[in-house]
């Protein structure tokens, strides 16, 4: 299969490190996290195509990092818990939060691939790879935008948070989920915001016939359809 991008999420030293290096060497790309806290921002303010992510984690257990990236997060990564708790139980709320699968710690770095590769296939296979609201067209897969058929290029930040507003369409995204699927828990200040929606509207409104990134003030951002909305 293509290589990966995976975030490994484990505070155990030596094992995260044999993990990191043998992905590694089956030619994955690999970013590490040591608690649970560092591990949900890398996870929201990056593409990770997959996650083997600990339940007990300093920080943050598992199971919340886990369930927060499935209500906030823009990109989903698969996700692939390890756990030394094997009781049903233990497993039915690691589904409930949003794990794809399970690994019973110890474990054999090839079945960890295995599965891995297993749970990105499908989890590709999940959802639309094209969004749509009037006019503008998103594709997921090849990151592309256009309006009216015209291109629009946009960096990281403005293409998750106009793919965030338009999953959301026609409703409203609240100021903090859009702080949060962009940093994570530690937003800056206002400003940052202020500036991503206005290089986002300058790429997205300027030159076409109305405004599509609206605010909703007290509450958030959503898109305008059409010239009605």
């Amino acid at each position: 299969m293509p290589p990966l991008k995976v975030l490994v999420v484990e505070d155990h030293h030596d094992l995260a490190e044999n993990i990191c290096d043998y992905l590694e060497s089956c030619g994955h790309v690999v970013d590490y996290a040591a608690d649970g806290v560092a591990g949900l921002h890398l996870s929201v303010t990056n593409n990770y195509d997959a996650m083997v992510l600990d339940v007990m984690l300093p920080g943050m257990d598992g199971l919340e990092v886990c369930s927060r990236i499935r209500k906030t997060s823009v990109v989903q990564p698969a996700i692939l818990m390890l756990t030394a708790l094997d009781t049903l139980q233990d497993k039915l709320s690691g589904f409930d939060a949003g794990v794809d699968d399970y690994l019973v710690k110890p474990f054999a770095l090839e079945e960890l691939s295995a599965r891995l590769s297993a749970i990105t296939a499908r989890n590709r296979g999940r959802g639309p790879s094209s969004l749509s609201v009037g006019t503008l067209v998103m594709d997921t897969g090849r990151r592309s935008v256009t309006r009216e058929g015209v291109p629009i290029k946009l960096n990281r930040a403005c293409f998750q948070l106009l793919r965030l507003l338009m999953e959301a369409y026609p409703n409203v995204v609240p100021r903090t989920d859009v702080e949060f699927s962009l940093w994570g828990e530690d937003p800056p200040d206002s400003d940052s915001l202020r500036s991503h929606i206005y290089k986002l509207r300058c790429k997205v409104d300027k030159g076409f016939s109305y405004p599509m990134i609206q605010t909703v003030y007290g509450v958030g951002f959503k898109l305008a359809g059409n010239n009605e909305d």
